[in-house]
């Protein structure tokens, strides 16, 4: 019944749709002349009013069916229509409970698309004229194209994004690359070592230019190659250079060993850029003199050619290497005096002694008596004599030494190689004996000048320090 009633509706819509054709126009037809009216009978009367009640009755009939039909049909067409709305409805909460969250969030990538499939969803959802339309129209399937299309869309973004992080991150590894290379390549290298280091560089590039990911490219590390290529540098400059030692300067402090020194300290180097802050320059000898107290040259006892470093007392307590080459006179020491002193005795003394004596003697008996008679005489001479004489001197002067040098070589002294002899014996003659006497002579503040060789490059640092400087002798 209700499908009748439905295609019944359908054909009014259609017919109601349906344009009226128009009428041809007809030619005026020519005037007729109306016959006289007859007077009817009053049988026909009534007949005619019968005819015309039945079709009274007859159309009252057909509007009473019209109005029933017409509202069954508009309450057919409004149950239909509130069941099409209700599953619309329903249709919608569907669609809405797929569609939901970033997908659909326009503040998000890749939701174009996803909206565009929501929205002709809704459209045909709200364009659909039955249920039966309704029920065909899969949301789900919908919501999984637009879930696939949001999907790869954000996989596009990522992989996109990600590939402007890596090629970003190449670019960031190339500069690096360049940067530690050029560092390198601006140094004088040898060809062996200049070769090296580009083929380096070339390979570690190729290697970034073929990275597939981020943590490759990370894991390229150029320092290794570039500490390799550095100590080929160090070690080719360090054996370049004239003689057995070297200075080796690193952060202001400036050393000098020797070239197998040099390389073990840079041996024990694991960072290049560490390694770079150190410089190697050639040992260019220079003598100096300097004026220092006694006690500040090791008492100066000191030969020609010893090893020395020469101490600045100041709070590095830097020391330079250097040799000893000469002790000469004591600054003061610009004059001699001399004092002499002399004394003379002589005695004589002389002596004599004579002496005289002389005796006699008689005897007699005349009588028999015995009579005798003597006598004796002596005479003794002494004589002495002495005398003695002494004499003494002294005097002392003082003799200007450059006085006499200046007078030695314009030749104004007689004998001048003997007053050098005299001289030579002076002086720092007086320093050996100090060290095979074990007795000091000079006092410890004694200025004394002596010649020192050192490495140009302390010259500065030892002019600079010349009160606060001491000469320690190396111990070998």
């Amino acid at each position: 019944m209700s499908e009748d009633i439905e295609a019944k509706i359908r054909r009014l819509r259609e017919l109601g749709k349906a344009s009226p054709e128009p009428e041809t126009p007809k030619a005026p037809a020519p005037p007729i002349k109306k016959r006289p009216k007859k007077p009817r009978p009053l049988g026909s009367i009534r007949e005619r009013e019968r005819r015309k009640r039945i079709l009274i009755g007859a159309a009252i009939v057909i509007v009473v069916l019209i109005i029933v039909s017409v509202g069954a049909y508009f309450y057919m067409q409004n149950r239909a229509a509130e069941q099409l709305a209700n599953a619309k409805t329903q249709k919608l909460n569907e669609v809405y409970a797929y569609f939901k969250g970033d997908i659909v969030n326009q503040s998000r990538e890749c939701t174009q698309k996803p909206i565009e499939i929501r929205n002709s969803l809704i459209n045909v959802i709200n364009a659909a004229q039955s249920v039966d339309e309704l029920n065909s129209i899969d949301v789900k399937m919908a919501y999984e194209q637009a879930l696939n299309e949001y999907n790869s869309c954000i996989q596009r973004v990522e992989r996109l994004r990600y590939e402007t992080v890596l090629n970003q991150t190449k670019a960031e590894k190339m500069q690096d690359i360049e940067t530690g290379f050029q560092a390198l390549l601006a140094m004088p290298l040898p060809d062996n070592i200049r070769v090296k280091a580009i083929g380096f560089m070339k390979s570690l590039k190729t290697q970034v230019e073929s990275a597939e990911t981020v943590e490759q490219v990370d894991s390229i590390d150029p320092s290794p190659y570039l500490l390799e290529l550095w100590r080929d540098y160090y070690y080719y400059r360090i054996e370049a250079l004239p003689g057995q030692e070297v200075i080796l300067e690193h952060d202001g402090s400036r050393e000098m060993v020797t070239k197998a020194d040099a390389k073990a300290v840079l041996a024990g180097i694991m960072d290049y850029r560490e390694l770079m802050k150190y410089r190697i320059e050639k040992v260019e000898w220079v003598e100096m003199s300097l004026v220092l107290p006694k006690k500040n040259i090791d008492g100066a006892f000191l030969s020609p050619g010893d090893r020395i470093k020469l101490v600045i007392q100041d709070k590095n307590a830097t020391m330079v290497d250097g040799y000893f080459e000469l002790a000469l006179l004591p600054v003061q020491s610009g004059s001699i005096s001399v004092s002499e002193s002399q004394s003379q005795s002589s005695s004589a003394s002389s002596s004599s002694s004579t002496t005289y004596s002389e005796s006699h003697s008689s005897s007699a008996s005349p009588g028999g008596a015995s009579i005798s008679d003597s006598s004796s005489a002596s005479d003794s001479f002494t004589n002495s004599q002495s005398a003695s004489q002494s004499s003494s001197g002294s005097y002392s002067y003082n003799v200007n030494l450059a006085e006499i040098l200046k007078a030695i070589a314009a030749g104004k002294i007689q004998d001048s190689e003997e007053v050098m002899q005299q001289l030579n014996a002076y002086g720092w003659k007086v320093l050996d004996l100090e060290k095979s006497t074990a007795l000091q002579t000079m006092p410890p503040d004694t200025q004394l000048l002596v010649i020192v060789k050192v490495p140009s490059i302390f010259v500065p640092d030892v002019l600079a320090n010349q009160n606060s400087l001491y000469i320690a002798r190396v111990s070998t």
